[in-house]
């Protein structure tokens, strides 16, 4: 995978102390759009991939945010999806343990060849090889729910069991074939919303009655164009003490993607003790890392989403680390509210007193 290499695309960067904020849950990022232009944008909020999909485009075209839409509910059931057995990867996996491997379509290759190499970089913070263990806690079954009472922790026997089929190094790809161990089951679950932001671009970018969009899928957000008052998208990002308000935003001119990972977006809570989704490749826990959410600013959809969960798991110094080498933008809030941000962040960063 060639797409992104490691480089350093802002100078010169350090991580700096940007505010602090009494909060003991995380934040996610979701956008705040100010809409001012002349021409009034396609609007829509649907769901698919499991999220919600928000939706503001400028063009003529009133069947666009359907057309959006449907390019992201194909990249689920035909390509990235592990429970609908139309998609690629649910076939992958029912084939894991052939000898003669698994010959991929060339959209797919791509995807496994970038997981493999941000697993590599983050030392296997970042794996797609957890699915069994993912679907061992099966937080998304309990996320939400008021009561967690039936919730049963996954037993010590269990995890083991499925933690020895993890592992990114087991993994094999020549070319376009794969060679997946028995026993072994892919999960797209951490980069499958980056995928969709991605996707959305690369359809944009094939028209030219779109001038302007932003597009978010769950906690990963694509600004895309210029608005036509020519102000700056506002992506906001929520403040982890109070979800319903936000600690600050991000000011972003052109292209760009956000994807923010945090143990407050699905979680199930027993007996005083979250739960969350993002899972510890190296522990079979959900990661405790004493963050408590991971904002990551990238051009590229794939990379913004793998980096946010690849960060939370590592912590505030590897993570930051991570980014750097990737030639990624980060913010992280720790477990006590603290802000911190990597050097080039601050230049689009604006905090609410």
């Amino acid at each position: 995978m060639k797409r992104f290499l490691p480089k350093n695309i802002y100078g010169k960067r350090a991580l700096t102390v940007g505010g602090v904020i009494g909060a003991v849950i995380l934040c996610c990022g979701c956008g705040e759009y100010s809409d001012t232009g002349e021409k009034e944008p396609r609007q829509s909020i649907d769901t698919a991939m499991g999220t919600i999909i928000s939706q503001t485009v400028y063009t003529e075209d009133e069947k666009i945010t359907d057309d959006i839409l449907q390019e992201i509910k194909d990249l689920e059931e035909q390509e990235l999806s592990w429970r609908i057995d139309t998609s690629e990867l649910y076939h992958i996996n029912e084939r894991a343990g052939e000898e003669s491997g698994i010959l991929l379509s060339a959209k797919m290759a791509e995807v496994i060849g970038d997981c493999l190499t941000v697993s590599e970089a983050s030392e296997g913070a970042f794996d797609i090889t957890i699915g069994q263990v993912v679907r061992l806690w099966d937080i998304d079954s309990w996320a939400g729910r008021k009561e967690s009472e039936g919730f049963v922790l996954p037993a010590e026997t269990e995890l083991k069991e499925e933690l020895s089929h993890v592992g990114y190094e087991k993994l094999q790809l020549k070319d376009s074939v794969l060679f997946l161990p028995d026993g072994m089951q892919l999960d797209m679950g951490a980069v499958g919303k980056g995928i969709a932001l991605d996707r959305v671009r690369e359809y944009m970018e094939q028209r030219d009655d779109i001038t302007a969009a932003v597009i978010s899928v769950g906690g990963s957000i694509l600004t895309y164009g210029s608005k036509p008052d020519g102000s700056e998208w506002r992506v906001g990002i929520v403040n982890p003490q109070d979800t319903s308000a936000n600690l600050g935003y991000l000011s972003l001119s052109g292209q760009w993607c956000v994807s923010t990972s945090g143990d407050y977006e699905r979680f199930v809570e027993v007996d005083g003790v979250r739960y969350h989704h993002i899972i510890d490749p190296a522990t079979g826990y959900p990661a405790d890392s004493d963050l408590r959410s991971v904002t990551i600013l990238t051009k590229d959809g794939f990379l913004s989403d793998a980096l946010s969960t690849a960060c939370f798991i590592l912590g505030l110094e590897k993570g930051s680390r991570l980014a750097e080498q990737l030639g990624a933008e980060a913010l992280f809030v720790d477990c006590k509210g603290n802000i911190f941000m990597t050097d080039g962040m601050r230049q689009y960063v604006d905090l609410y007193r």
